[in-house]
């Protein structure tokens, strides 16, 4: 998907449901009275797009309005503080990245429990992340890549949108398996990294291409996929451990949670309506445009889910020394 057409899907799937008709008006207590879906990251990118597309759903599904609150900054920490500090009702929710799951292994000090503050309810989606690299560099497969990385001076350089990210994180694990010095150059966000991977002032990234155009016309060059199977999008790459890592894998993930406390009841029916939002339309075509695979499950998979991906990436984060105070 094209950028602007995806930004074009994020106007389409603002939040306006006090407009929108009811098409199943919920049973029971909750809701009866507006909710508040808090975002951790700006306008138009994928957990916003996601966020809107999930809460489009439940206005919809229960006749109540949801209101997007995007509150980026911190790699989700603001959004994180909101979240821990509402009430556990279940009229405050929100659609949280990777960072939400590594925060705590990073920062030194958190203005909330990054595992006790929160009721996971449902994880949403995952993105295997493409190892891509500038015209410039002399590998066209991953084999290549590691061999020059490995004599390469200065070491080669790898973005990422920031300190914690999922391509900071992929990039770390990658270095770390395949037995490489590579420099993390950090951005504030992913399209900027992007954009000066394309400008060749970075050797390579690990992340999911703003659009499958960028690869096809020559901008990036794709070498392997990150996740453990091979992308339906990109059914030509090699795994990173097919090519040459074994046991590698990273991918970017969205799930839906809210605050510590909320009634089993009402965690239950948010989680089944998640669900069915991850069946339609609105938010199967946002994955399918980033190439990603919808994964709506129960709650405590996503806990479960949720308490693996911090120990996957625990010694990689003190490796990399990515502590924040």
């Amino acid at each position: 998907m094209k950028r602007s057409s995806f930004l074009r899907a994020a106007a389409a799937l603002a939040l306006a449901p006090a407009a929108a008709p009811a098409l199943v008006r919920a049973q029971g207590t909750y809701p009866d009275r507006q909710i508040r879906m808090v975002i951790p990251f700006a306008a138009g990118g994928t957990t916003d797009l996601m966020a809107r597309a999930v809460g489009q759903h439940f206005a919809q599904a229960w006749g109540q309005p949801v209101v997007a609150d995007n509150r980026a900054g911190a790699n989700g920490v603001v959004a994180g503080e909101i979240v821990a500090k509402a009430p556990g009702d279940g009229y405050t929710l929100s659609v949280v990245a990777m960072g939400h799951a590594i925060n705590p292994l990073i920062y030194r000090k958190l203005p909330y429990d990054g595992v006790n503050d929160f009721t996971p309810i449902s994880l949403l989606a995952t993105f295997p992340q493409l190892v891509l690299v500038h015209p410039s560099v002399k590998a066209n497969t991953l084999p290549e890549l590691i061999q020059l990385a490995k004599t390469a001076s200065p070491p080669l350089t790898y973005a990422s949108g920031g300190n914690g990210s999922s391509q900071h994180l992929a990039g770390a694990l990658f270095a770390h398996m395949a037995k490489l010095n590579l420099t993390h150059v950090a951005y504030k966000g992913g399209n900027p990294a992007q954009l000066d991977l394309m400008a060749g002032n970075v050797n390579m990234m690990i992340t999911q291409p703003n659009s499958k155009e960028l690869i096809t016309t020559g901008k990036m060059r794709a070498l392997a996929v990150s996740s453990s199977r091979r992308s339906q999008y990109y059914p030509e790459l090699p795994t990173v451990a097919e090519a040459g890592v074994p046991g590698y894998e990273s991918v970017a993930w969205y799930g839906l949670l809210g605050p510590k406390g909320m009634p089993p009841d009402v965690v239950k029916k948010i989680a089944d309506e998640t669900v069915r939002a991850c069946a339609g339309e609105g938010a199967r075509s946002i994955v399918a445009g980033q190439g990603g695979d919808m994964v709506a499950g129960t709650p405590a998979q996503f806990a479960e889910f949720i308490a693996a991906e911090r120990k996957r990436y625990e010694a990689i984060v003190r490796e990399a020394n990515m502590t924040v105070d």
